[in-house]
């Protein structure tokens, strides 16, 4: 029986023979989720270690640690049983799996870690320049406060490879009672962010500071546009696994005019009843090269159906800001739509044919002509993550309208005449 010893404080052993993979994952499970879905079996006192992408987003895998082979056994039956709509598929995993994850800790996260909290709250969203201080205001405010475990060192911030924030942070509170009470906030706001709350782990908090560790020892910094493409090749955008969607159904909504001063709040007040089918994370609005908003906003709705009546009944109504009353077009796109984009404009072999605004091009002065400013779309809070066209509601007479011009070959598609002069669509991943 092979053993491995982890690499933090407690220096537990790891049984080989007791670690499963849970694949298939909601994005946003947490390790009581993932406890649930294995409720009649015993698993070890920080035993979950959700898996997380390049980016330090969940990717919908978890390796779990159980008490016994008997028991990890007994969880590999439980093979395509359901999480909610989603079957979640149980494979064996060694000790080395679970140490790659779980395994190992900074000083930073050692010393964060060793406070005793018996919950860990994981926030996103947070302004740039949020502080610690904000952060506790944030929990105690309001008719049901909670107290952050040892106030401002039970707050971490996690940043980039340059020190920069990423808008997210770990926070410690010292009871499970709190819980609840911390996660009732999700969605509130500080100053004219929402933020959205989580339950974490320890191996989470490991495993994000760790990547950012080795990321600061590898590089001086990251580079926040395109690189120009090498040997002929087109770079592809970087996107977080929770904003990739699959599929032909049209679960996504596009705004177009909205003032420019709109924020999330405004664009969540203006869709009304339809705000409660937005998913998690699921607002992102598109600002320009410089910076500036486009009066544009991609939004992903939790089904085709709630993405249908939204356009039909939000099209051309007006959104209120101030004493302005702008109008704004919404209309539907499909999962296709953002992967076909996500993807640098090369579908799958399996996909069905689609009207195709041709491969996305880039612009490098020294490598082409000059094209019009390009786009940024930028997730909120999070990259990138918005089609380039969009389809209209279901059995609509009309085809999909595209709003780009192939570049390159084959013939000008047709496109609706722009209310302003178009901007050639590019990704920068900050």
């Amino acid at each position: 029986m092979k053993r491995f010893k982890i690499r933090s404080s407690k220096d537990d052993e790891i049984d080989g023979n007791c670690i499963a993979r849970a694949r298939g994952l909601p994005w946003q499970s947490s390790d009581q989720d993932i406890a649930k879905f294995f409720r009649g079996l015993n698993v070890a006192k920080g035993g979950i270690a959700l898996c997380l992408s390049p980016q330090g987003r969940r990717n919908g895998e978890a390796l779990v640690r159980f008490i016994s082979q008997e028991h990890r056994d007994m969880a590999l039956k439980r093979h395509k049983h359901h999480i909610g709509p989603r079957y979640i598929e149980v494979y064996r995993a060694s000790g080395e799996d679970f140490l790659s994850v779980a395994g190992g800790a900074t000083c930073e996260a050692a010393a964060f870690l060793s406070r005793g909290a018996q919950v860990i709250v994981r926030m996103r969203g947070l302004p740039y320049d949020a502080t610690p201080q904000q952060v506790l205001e944030f929990f105690s405010s309001g008719d049901d406060p909670v107290q952050v475990l040892d106030g401002e060192d039970g707050v971490l911030f996690v940043r980039r490879a340059d020190r920069r924030a990423t808008g997210d942070a770990f926070v410690l509170f010292a009871n499970e009672e709190d819980s609840p009470k911390a996660l009732a906030r999700h969605r509130k706001l500080i100053g004219a962010r929402y933020i959205e709350l989580f339950r974490s782990t320890t191996a989470e908090v490991q495993q994000v500071l760790n990547r950012s560790l080795e990321t600061r020892t590898s590089q001086s910094s990251t580079p926040s546009t395109a690189n120009p493409p090498t040997d002929g090749l087109l770079p592809v955008a970087l996107v977080p696994q929770h904003v990739i969607t699959s599929g032909t159904a049209k679960d996504c909504v596009r705004l177009r005019g909205l003032p420019y001063e709109a924020q999330v709040e405004h664009i969540l007040n203006f869709l009304d009843e339809f705000a409660k089918n937005i998913v998690v994370q699921g607002v992102h609005m598109v600002y320009n090269a410089q910076g500036h908003p486009s009066g544009e906003a991609f939004i992903q709705m939790d089904s085709e159906t709630s993405a249908y009546l939204c356009a039909q009944q939000k099209h051309h109504r007006n959104m209120t800001f101030g004493k302005k009353h702008r109008y704004i077009e919404v209309f539907q796109c499909s999962g296709d739509d953002m992967n076909l984009v996500l993807t640098g404009g090369v579908t799958p072999a399996t996909s069905p044919k689609v009207l195709s605004p041709g491969p996305l091009t880039y612009y490098y002065p020294a490598l082409g002509p000059t094209l019009p400013p390009p786009l940024v779309y930028w997730g909120y809070p999070t990259p990138p993550v918005s089609p380039a066209h969009y389809y209209h509601p279901p059995h609509h007479p009309q085809t999909m309208m595209p709003e780009v011009v192939p570049v390159g070959g084959g013939s000008p598609l047709p496109i609706p005449p722009p209310a302003t002069c178009p901007e050639w669509p590019i990704f920068m991943v900050n």
